[in-house]
């Protein structure tokens, strides 16, 4: 956890940071190209689509996965709620984009639940499964709108939701109990049935932290609650927008399975992940700030 403080606070990183370490030996690793644990501001997350779509380049250019194959490579990822395989371009010299992965099943937990939001009243939300659990539920129900409110108040009312969903609706996960938290709550413009336009979220997590990305494991589980709920079909294509940066990613059913008791499906993501550079950090030992500070 000091690997984590170091790097995702202050002054290394700041209140959104976002990180992974990547683990390529023994069990961790074992029959996967490499494993990664997930970080941010406030701790760890079981799983996260944009790191996938980045490991999944930095795999191919560093030489984590012997020979690999054009124009397209799979690389297999253990990650903490399972095995994820992202499909890299290769043309035999770099990486590309898109990327696409494949996560665990994906499934929606509870459609239409009545949560008493204090400060907000009385709202209907959704939370799906996709790698780690989000509440759903339209801004305009909180008297916001997802792509022109003030971030900040989209912010306060997706924390008062989480908190509230946490309080009054027991998660389950089918496999591992430790896996039965809700990550965060996801705001939408409540376009949920198939459209070929994009469809906007924000997706706010952990401690109060803003996706700056459509939120990959969001998309598993928003498409997991749209084919439950007979929105879309298998192989439908739908766009997802970031209202924070306006960055996009894609997203579809391709399989049907089962999931524990649950009807669940396997959901393709597509996006892109750019290199911004390499760094190196020094944490000297007398610092008494060697591992970060964070403000609220």
């Amino acid at each position: 956890d000091h690997v984590r403080r170091a790097l995702m606070h202050e002054p290394r990183g700041h209140a959104g940071m976002y990180g992974a370490v990547v683990v390529r030996s023994g069990a961790a690793a074992a029959g996967a190209h490499l494993a990664a644990l997930f970080l941010h501001g406030a701790g760890y997350s079981t799983m996260c689509g944009h790191a996938v779509l980045a490991l999944g380049r930095f795999a191919l250019d560093y030489g984590l996965v012997p020979a690999p194959s054009c124009p397209e490579t799979a690389v297999c990822l253990h990650c903490p709620c399972g095995p994820v395989t992202a499909f890299v371009p290769w043309d035999g010299h770099r990486s590309g984009n898109p990327v696409r992965f494949h996560s665990v099943p994906a499934f929606a937990a509870a459609t239409d639940l009545a949560i008493d939001v204090p400060g907000y009243g009385k709202v209907m939300v959704d939370i799906g499964y996709g790698g780690t659990f989000y509440a759903f539920l339209s801004a305009e129900q909180l008297g916001l709108d997802v792509c022109s409110s003030k971030t900040k108040d989209l912010v306060n009312a997706a924390s008062a939701v989480t908190e509230a969903v946490k309080k009054q609706f027991k998660l389950h996960h089918p496999e591992s109990e430790d896996l039965a938290f809700l990550y965060g709550t996801i705001l939408t413009d409540g376009k949920d049935a198939f459209s070929e336009k994009p469809t906007s979220n924000i997706c706010v997590f952990a401690d109060e932290q803003v996706d700056r990305s459509p939120t990959g494991s969001g998309v598993t589980a928003r498409i997991a609650l749209q084919y439950h709920k007979g929105l879309i079909q298998l192989n439908q294509t739908r766009t997802f927008r970031s209202s924070t940066t306006g960055s996009f990613f894609t997203g579809k059913a391709v399989k049907a399975t089962k999931f524990g008791d649950h009807n669940a499906v396997i959901v393709e993501v597509s996006g892109e992940a750019f290199y911004t550079g390499t760094a190196t950090f020094t944490v000297e030992e007398e610092d008494p700030l060697k591992y970060g500070f964070f403000f609220k």
